[in-house]
Order: structure tokens, then sequence, then C-alpha cells
């Protein structure tokens, strides 16, 4: 049985879980922030997976895409797969504006800043209601 990382469970938010990937929200209040997490024991690379449930995380990353296009009214999403600081293989979906507090650079290069609790009661109740 696979286990998500505990960086992850301390820093996201769990929001749902589609076929092949649980869905958490990255915990920083400065950008719509979700992450993808394929529920495979010991996976940390797209290449690992086999050619079905690679298919499947293709899928399962567009239609976490347009859902966020959709809810957060942004014509514009990084899409990363990263994994230098938690090897579990994940891919990162982050809405961007041209108005955000690092654009046009990475999400990366801005110290972040948690959601409050009203903030993430309303962000996660929010995205949770699309995913039905």
């Amino acid at each position: 049985m696979y286990r998500i990382n505990k960086k992850f469970l301390k820093s996201s938010h769990h929001i749902t879980e589609l076929k092949l990937c649980s869905i958490r929200l990255h915990d920083n209040s400065k950008f719509p922030w979700l992450i993808l997490i394929p529920k495979k024991k010991n996976i940390t690379d797209i290449s690992e997976l086999n050619s079905k449930d690679q298919i499947l995380l293709m899928k399962e990353i567009v239609f976490v895409s347009k859902l966020m296009k959709k809810l957060f009214k942004t014509s514009k999403l990084n899409v990363e797969k990263i994994g230098n600081k938690v090897p579990q293989l994940h891919i990162h979906i982050v809405a961007r504006y041209k108005n955000d507090s690092s654009w046009p650079l990475s999400v990366w290069v801005v110290k972040g800043k948690a959601y409050s609790a009203k903030e993430l009661k309303e962000v996660t109740n929010k995205i949770k209601i699309v995913f039905k």
C-alpha cells in the first residue's frame, strides 16, 4: 500500500481521490495550487508507472487543469513535476495571474503564506464542490 510522504501531510490538505491520484491543496494562499499524488508505492518518476497508469495520469492532469482554469478564472497554469525535495511522484498544478506575487517568475521564488483557518475552509469547500 502506498503512503503519502510526511512532507505533503504537513504542507497540504486533502481534497479528494481520483482513480489514480490523491488530490491535495498546497498550503500557500498566494496561489491556487493543487498537487496530484499517484496512489502507487515507491514511484518517483512518471516513467516508473505502467503505460495504462501513465495515460490515466495525463487524463487526470488535464481534468484537474480544466477545473482549475474554470474555478479560478485564469488563462495560465503551471503544471510541474519536480520532486527534488520530495521524491514521491507528484504533479503541481498552479493557477497563475499576471498580477500575482511572482509573475512572470516561478512560484518558488517567493515565500509562501499559509491559509488562515477561514481561508482554508472557504477554498477547500470551493474546490471540493467542483470535484463532485
